[in-house]
C-alpha cells in the first residue's frame, strides 16, 4: 500500500518551491505491501529435547555467542588444521562467495536508479548533395558541408513510485539470502569435512582391532597347530583356526578401500587433488561433545538456510511495488546543451550555443494486460517464496527433531551394548580356558570369537554413528556456539567416552 503523506500547499510559497516541495513529497511514497515475515508456529520446545541427555544439553541463549569454528568441539588438532584448510580453498565455498559477490553488483546496478544519467558526446558530419539540389556549400566549392558539435545531457526519472527503491530493496534482500546460501553452503562442506575424518577415524580403530585380533588368532593357530602336532587337537580344529585367521584379515583388507574414499573425500573438500593427500593413522581420542539445543524460535535465526528462504520471501515482496508502479506515470527531468556549428574555428562560441531543458510525463494507457499480469506474477512469486521459507523452517525442525530422538536412542543402545561387549569377553575367556583343558573343541572356540569381534565392531561403529549424529545435530541447528568451560567440557567428554 502506499504510505500515508498529507500536503498542504501555502498560498504565500511561492510556485517553485511549492513544485520542489511536492516533488520532494511525491519521492517519499512508495507502492506495494511493506514486508512482514511469514508467520510460523514453531512450537515453544523441542518434543524431544527434554531434559538432560549425554551429548547435547539445553541452552543458555547468548546472542554473542561465536557461531564460528564449531568443530573445535571434537578437540582434534588435525580435524581443526583440515577444516581451516577447506575454508580456504573449497571450491564449492568459492563459487557461492562468487556468487554473493555478483548480487552486490547487482545491488550497486540498482542503487543507480536514485542518480541521474549525465552524458556527453562529440561528432563530425560530413554531407553532400548533387548539383541540382539546393545546399549549403563549403570553402572548398560543391554542395558538400561539415558540421560539428559537442553536447552534453543529463537525465533524471524522480522515483515517485517507489519502483526504485522497492527494486533496491528486493535486490538487497536477495543479495543477504546470497550471504545465506555462502553460509549454508560453507557449513554442509564444513560438516561432510567432519564427518569424513570421524568415520576415517573410526576405521582406523576398527582396522588396529582387526589387527590385533588377526594377531592373537594367529598365536591360537599356532597353538592348535602344536597340540595337533601331539595328538591333543584334530584337524579339523586346524583348518577351523586357518579359516578365522584369513577371514578376519579379509576383513582389515577390507576398510583400506573404504579408508581411502574418505581420505579422497577430504582432499576435495579441501580443493586438493586426491593424489597430492595422505593422512597418516591416528590414536582414536574422539569425544562426544555438548551441544546447546536452544529453542525452536533460535533455529529460524540460525540456520543459513532458512535465513535465505526468508530473505528470498523479502525479495518477492519488493518485487509487488516495482510491478505495482508500473500503473503510475514516470517523471523524468532532463536537460540537453552543447555546440554545433559548420565551422571547428566557431565551435565554441556563443552562436554555435543550443541548449534544453524540461521535464516529461509518461504513462502507459493501454498494454492488453501486461501491467495487470506482471502483478499477478509478482504476487504469487511472493507466496510461493513464502511457502518455501515455511517449508524451509519446518524441515529444519523436523531434522533436529531427527537427531535428538536419534542421539538419545543411541546413548541408550550404547549401555546395552556394553553389558553385551563385557559378556563377550567373558564368554571368550571361558571358553578359551575349557579348550587349554581340552573340555571343547577349537570350533566353540571361534564360535565365541566371533561373536565378540563382532560385539567389538559393532561398538565401534555405534560410537562413529553417535559422532556422525552429533555433527548432524549441529548443523541442524545452525552452527556454532560458545564453547563451554574447559572444565565442563572435560567432565562431559569424560562421561561420553567409548569403550572399545
Amino acid at each position: 500500500m502506499m504510505r500515508n503523506a498529507k500536503f498542504f500547499p501555502n498560498a504565500f510559497l511561492p510556485r517553485g518551491a511549492a513544485a520542489a516541495a511536492l516533488c520532494a513529497l511525491l519521492g517519499a511514497c512508495a507502492v506495494g505491501p511493506d514486508y512482514q515475515r511469514p508467520s510460523l508456529d514453531v512450537g515453544a520446545a523441542y518434543k524431544e529435547g527434554q531434559g538432560e541427555v549425554e551429548g547435547w544439553k539445553l541452552a543458555r541463549p547468548s546472542d554473542d555467542a561465536d557461531r564460528g569454528a564449531w568443530w573445535r568441539v571434537y578437540d582434534d588438532a588435525t580435524l581443526d588444521g583440515l577444516v581451516e584448510r577447506l575454508n580456504a580453498s573449497n571450491q564449492t565455498v568459492a563459487q557461492a562467495e562468487a556468487n554473493y559477490r555478483q548480487a552486490l553488483g547487482l545491488v550497486r546496478g540498482a542503487r543507480a536508479g536514485f542518480f541521474p544519467t549525465v552524458g556527453a558526446g562529440a561528432g563530425l558530419t560530413r554531407s553532400g548533395s548533387g548539383a541540382g539540389q539546393s545546399g549549403s556549400s563549403s570553402a572548398s566549392g560543391g554542395n558538400v558541408s561539415n558540421q560539428y558539435s559537442l553536447t552534453g545531457s543529463v537525465s533524471w526519472e524522480v522515483d515517485l513510485w517507489g519502483r526504485v527503491r522497492r527494486s533496491v530493496e528486493s535486490s538487497e534482500a536477495s543479495a543477504a539470502a546470497s550471504l545465506a546460501d555462502l553460509g549454508a553452503t560453507r557449513l554442509s562442506a564444513q560438516a561432510a569435512l567432519v564427518q569424513s575424518y570421524l568415520q576415517l577415524r573410526v576405521l582406523d580403530e576398527q582396522k588396529r582391532l582387526l589387527d590385533a585380533t588377526v594377531a592373537a588368532y594367529e598365536k591360537s593357530l599356532q597353538l592348535t597347530q602344536n597340540r595337533y602336532a601331539v595328538g591333543v587337537a584334530g584337524q579339523a580344529d586346524v583348518a577351523v583356526a586357518r579359516t578365522q585367521v584369513e577371514s578376519t584379515r579379509a576383513q582389515s583388507i577390507d576398510l583400506d578401500w573404504q579408508r581411502g574414499q574418505l581420505e579422497h573425500a577430504i582432499a576435495v573438500l579441501m580443493g586438493q587433488a586426491p593424489s597430492q593427500f595422505s593422512l597418516p593413522p591416528a590414536v582414536f581420542a574422539l569425544r562426544l561433545p555438548q551441544i546447546p539445543v536452544g529453542l525452536p524460535s533460535e533455529l529460524l535465526e540460525r540456520r543459513p538456510d532458512v535465513a535465505a528462504a526468508e530473505r528470498r520471501a523479502a525479495a518477492a515482496n519488493a518485487q509487488i511495488g516495482v510491478a505495482q508502479a508500473a500503473w503510475f506515470p514516470s517523471l523524468t527531468l532532463s536537460a540537453d546543451g552543447g555546440f554545433r556549428n559548420g565551422q571547428f574555428a566557431d565551435l565554441l562560441t556563443a552562436p554555435a550555443r543550443f541548449w534544453s531543458l524540461g521535464p516529461a510525463l509518461a504513462m502507459t494507457i493501454f498494454d492488453g494486460g501486461a501491467r495487470e499480469a506482471q502483478v499477478e506474477q509478482a504476487r504469487a512469486s511472493y507466496d510461493a517464496q513464502a511457502a518455501a521459507y515455511r517449508q524451509a523452517a519446518l524441515t529444519g525442525l523436523r531434522e533436529v527433531e531427527d537427531y535428538l530422538i536419534q542421539l538419545r536412542v543411541m546413548e541408550s543402545e550404547q549401555v546395552v551394548q556394553r553389558r553385551a561387549l563385557e559378556s563377550a569377553r567373558e564368554s571368550l575367556r571361558l571358553i578359551q580356558n575349557q579348550y587349554k583343558a581340552g573340555l571343547v573343541d577349537y570350533l566353540s572356540v571361534a564360535v565365541v570369537d566371533a561373536t565378540a569381534l563382532s560385539s567389538e565392531r559393532n561398538a565401534l561403529s555405534l560410537l562413529g554413528n553417535r559422532l556422525t549424529a552429533s555433527v548432524n545435530l549441529i548443523v541442524a541447528l545452525g552452527g556454532g556456539w560458545e564453547p563451554p568451560a574447559p572444565e565442563a567440557q572435560a567432565q562431559a567428554q569424560g562421561s561420553a567416552q567409548a569403550q572399545p
